[in-house]
């Protein structure tokens, strides 16, 4: 019996030396939430993304990709539409009611990514520490929505003076964990997300100052992101885990 447990022993531990880490393309989609700082913080509230990404895993688990985000919220702060504001607080429409509108935040995030995986635990060495450094282009913009389609005023074109439509160089950084277990749909990847922006105004004129905006901006967002992972492979390979 003895010899039994000491054989089963050395064969667990022979198994536990296969597991080893591998090349893995990947396609993901992410979700994230965002607190603004810097200059973002003057324009815009807290703000959310949705968007996918493509990455390889080597087999020294570093991570190269590509990723797009939508960047949307529903808090602007700052009043473009000043200039239209009747006494009373609101936009009139063309017959002198008050206008429908929505102001939302709109935007867009592209990125290319490059980092690495660092193994936690000795069952799994292509899951751990997931740290990313980014470059890319960073687009924000108030989305003004005139639902009954009765504000001349912003009509066509003319909703440009009005949209701050903003863009520029973008860094960003990740901290997380990634997790690739042995099931398709149970991979995935959270941790906490940084940008900064260096932008600018894309407009030539702001209506409601009558100037251009040539300013400087530094746009800043801080927040989390939790992203499932599709591996592109038929099958794990059997040396992916140890058992």
């Amino acid at each position: 019996m003895r010899f039994l447990l000491i054989l089963l022993f050395f064969t667990l531990v022979a198994r536990a030396q296969k597991d080893s880490a591998i090349t893995i393309p990947m396609l993901g989609v992410h979700f994230g939430a965002q607190l603004p700082f810097g200059d973002m913080a003057n324009r815009f509230g807290n703000s959310f993304t949705a968007g996918g990404s493509f990455m390889v895993k080597t087999n020294k688990n570093w991570l190269l990709g590509l990723e797009a985000s939508y960047l949307f919220g529903g808090q602007v702060k700052e009043n473009v539409l000043e200039q239209l504001t009747n006494p009373d607080g609101f936009v009139t429409d063309n017959e002198g009611y008050p206008a429908n509108l929505r102001i939302t935040q709109r935007g867009l995030i592209l990125g290319l990514n490059f980092g690495k995986v660092i193994p936690i635990f000795k069952s799994n060495a292509n899951s751990g520490l997931m740290i990313t450094l980014g470059g890319g282009y960073l687009q924000h913009k108030v989305h003004i929505y005139d639902a009954s389609q009765r504000v001349a005023s912003i009509g066509g074109d003319l909703i440009k003076g009005y949209d701050r439509l903003t863009s520029g160089f973008s860094l960003s950084q990740f901290v997380g964990y990634m997790h690739m277990g042995r099931k398709r749909m149970s991979n995935f990847y959270a941790g906490f997300e940084f940008y900064e922006a260096f932008t600018q105004s894309v407009r030539k004129l702001n209506y409601s100052s009558g100037l251009p905006d040539t300013g400087k901006r530094t746009d800043v967002l801080m927040g989390f992101r939790l992203g499932w992972i599709l591996p592109l492979y038929k099958k794990a390979p059997d040396d992916f885990y140890i058992y």
